[in-house]
Order: C-alpha cells, then structure tokens, then sequence
C-alpha cells in the first residue's frame, strides 16, 4: 500500500511540475509576441495580452491606471509613432507561481529607439482567463 501511495505522490507531482513548464512556456510565448507587437509599433496588439476589463491595474511613473481603455489610451499618447516606441526586449528573471492559473513574472525592459533608449523593471501578474493568459496588474518604472 505504501508503494502505490508513493507511486501516487510521484505521478501527482510530475503532472503538476509538467503543468507549470507548460504555464511557464505559454507565458513567454505570450510575452514574446508582444515584444513584436510593440516593436512593429502596434500597440492595439501589444495590448492583446492584457485583461481587456475595468478591473486591470497599470502602475507607473504617474501613478496607477484602472482599466484596459485607459492603459492603452495612455500607451498611444506617450508613444504616438513608431520612433517613440522602438524596439522592445524583455529580459525575464523569474516566473512564480502564485496559485492555480495564476503567475508573476519579474524582470526587465529595453527600448532601444532613435530617441534615445529606455530601460525599466516590471513586476507583471498573469491570470488564466478562458483559458488564455492574461496581465491583470503591471508594475513598470
């Protein structure tokens, strides 16, 4: 009986373990098209990834943004073209998971741009939603 329950343990685990990479993946697969977006300076895009409800939250240098509109509203206005926006890098130092279907990824920024470069650290939260991730609160400065 011991050695079933153990056989148990180890199958449970290597499914959860197997579920996060999983997570883990599909998060940077995420992250990357936005890169993309970003770089292609299509903002609309880049703001696919986000949490498309009142709810999400945007903490930056002006304070906290509530909602999808408003952020990409501010987006639009603080890189109005494609020379404001550049090239965008992230580097990603951890991903946690924080509970079922959800995840805070740490890391940086890098905006290379004829206007002279950016850089920054963001603090993100993602939430599986319909079964697709989602950023429901980002912190970057």
């Amino acid at each position: 009986m011991k050695k079933l329950l153990l056989i148990f343990i180890v199958i449970i685990y290597s499914c959860a373990t197997s579920n996060e990479e999983q997570d883990k993946k599909e998060i940077i697969t995420l992250m990357k098209h936005q890169e993309s977006d970003w770089s292609r300076h299509d903002l609309d895009c880049f703001m696919l990834g986000y949490w498309k409800s009142d709810s999400l939250k945007f903490q930056g240098k002006n304070g906290v943004t509530y909602g999808w509109k408003k952020t990409l509203e501010n987006y639009k206005k603080s890189y109005p073209y494609a020379e404001d926006s550049g090239k965008l890098k992230f580097k990603i130092r951890a991903i946690s998971k924080i509970e079922s279907n959800s995840y805070y990824v740490m890391g940086e920024y890098h905006l290379t741009r004829e206007v002279g470069n950016a850089n920054g650290i963001f603090m993100i939260i993602f939430k599986r939603i319909k079964g697709e991730w989602k950023i429901i609160a980002d912190t970057s400065c």
